[in-house]
């Protein structure tokens, strides 16, 4: 199978976006990772993992037209605005928005009603952006301030410190993020239902179609259920 180096798949991903993305000592791991390992494994490729480094996620997908990588994988929403410039694979994964709290400035949000007057932190060219600016036509939430990708950590800390009074992000994600910050809080999933892919260049459909036969074939072994059991969070169905 043809693929930019010989023998080798280039995986991009965005880090960190933990359970399917981690950077641990420099090693790439997390849920997605190890997946591409999985298949790998199986299409006789060695996986070669490499670090996106924009500010906006959705530059990510520019480095498949570009060379770069052959698949993007990173926790990552098929949108129709997205799927008109890459090729993407069937749906993995499907999860909801989480929105992230101060329960101690604020223990007592229940509904989007709640946050009304709040300041919702995102991260730039995520899906979350859909949520938020919905949020604030209906004059649930009062605004919205940006953070690079790899500010996530920054955005926390403004929570914490009340200088925002939320964070959405994808409710996995946003789970394990905040899994070790005792004064925040997942006060409630947004219905989303967004399903969760893998990107390759538009005429790719080679590989696509061959990580997805992969994929199937991981499932039926069971392989892809030992892998969500090892990420915890990942135990959705599609």
């Amino acid at each position: 199978m043809r693929t930019l180096i010989p023998g080798t798949l280039t995986i991009l991903s965005a880090y960190p976006d933990p359970p399917f993305d981690i950077m641990k000592n420099g090693i790439a791991t997390g849920f997605d990772i190890e997946l591409m390992r999985a298949v790998c494994g199986r299409l006789s490729l060695e996986p070669r993992p490499l670090a996106y480094a924009g500010e906006d996620f959705n530059g990510i997908f520019a480095e498949l037209a570009q060379g770069t990588c052959d698949a993007v994988i990173s926790g990552t929403t098929i949108t129709p605005e997205r799927a008109v410039i890459v090729r993407f694979s069937r749906p993995y994964l499907r999860f909801n928005q989480g929105i992230a709290v101060n329960r101690r400035l604020t223990p007592h949000v229940s509904s989007t009603a709640d946050l009304r007057g709040l300041t919702a932190g995102i991260q730039k060219g995520n899906t979350s952006d859909i949520v938020s600016r919905r949020l604030l036509a209906q004059g649930e939430i009062s605004a919205i301030r940006y953070y690079p990708y790899r500010g996530i950590g920054t955005a926390l800390d403004d929570l914490e410190a009340g200088r925002i009074g939320l964070v959405i992000k994808l409710f996995p994600v946003i789970s394990w993020l905040t899994h070790e910050r005792p004064e925040l809080a997942i006060a409630m999933q947004i219905p989303t239902h967004e399903p969760l892919g893998i990107a390759y260049a538009q005429e790719r459909a080679d590989l696509c179609d061959a990580v997805d036969a992969t994929i199937e074939a991981l499932r039926e072994s069971c392989e892809f259920a030992k892998l969500q059991a090892a990420w915890p969070g990942t135990g959705a169905a599609v």
